[in-house]
């Protein structure tokens, strides 16, 4: 039986925000979408990219997977398996051509917890732990302060990082960046306190957006 909170749902957004934009609703559908940001976060449940920053219908490019991750561009040559983040990265670049892209981490991510803390598979073919090995060079390279919280801050704030460098990777992507056409960002969100941090492009060094938490 279909979940019975999601059929509520889905008559309140008849009721709600469908008939409020429903004129924007039928120009999407006729038209096209033509955003011009794609984000890439997680698809943890409580970090849902358009409630954060309340975007609406055709606003976002939205790719999430377990850590906010993207592998490295990989050519044809290199190529011996199915590519979910790399076929959406080059849609909305290639296709959609984005002028933004964020990568959006945020904190208690328990694929990053996996790999600080090492953690045992959760079924025999580890599709995790295989996807989040993408990062235990990351992890092994950061310096441990000795405080849980602090170091695990850390590793998901390189996390982002390491997705931003990788995103150089594909050559598309470097071109735009270097002409000038696209940016890269690097964001945080802090589920517990709502502030979400921005990486200083400069520096590299995360600070958040507002000073406090709204009440």
């Amino acid at each position: 039986m279909f979940p019975k909170r999601l059929t509520e749902g889905y008559q309140a957004f008849l009721d709600g925000r469908f008939h409020n934009e429903r004129k924007r609703y039928e120009q999407l559908g006729e038209t096209g979408q033509s955003p011009e940001i794609l984000l890439i976060g997680c698809c943890d449940s409580r970090v849902s990219p358009e409630v954060i920053f309340d975007a609406g219908p055709g606003e976002m490019f939205v790719i999430r997977n377990v850590a906010n991750l993207v592998p490295p561009y990989e050519g044809e040559a290199e190529s011996s398996s199915y590519h979910g983040t790399s076929a959406a990265i080059e849609f909305a670049v290639n296709a959609l051509n984005v002028k933004h892209v964020v990568v959006l981490g945020h904190a208690s991510c328990g694929g990053v917890r996996a790999v600080f803390d090492d953690a045992k598979p959760l079924t025999a073919i580890d599709f995790i732990g295989k996807w989040m090995s993408q990062i235990t060079p990351v992890a092994e390279a950061l310096p441990r302060t000795g405080d849980r919280a602090t170091d695990v801050q850390q590793l998901e704030w390189a996390v982002v990082e390491h997705s931003l460098k990788n995103l150089m990777t594909f050559p598309s992507i470097r071109r735009r960046v270097e002409r000038g056409a696209m940016e890269l960002h690097g964001a945080y969100f802090g589920v517990a306190t709502g502030l979400l941090f921005l990486r200083d492009p400069a520096t590299g060094k995360f600070a958040p957006c507002q000073p406090q938490a709204a009440a």
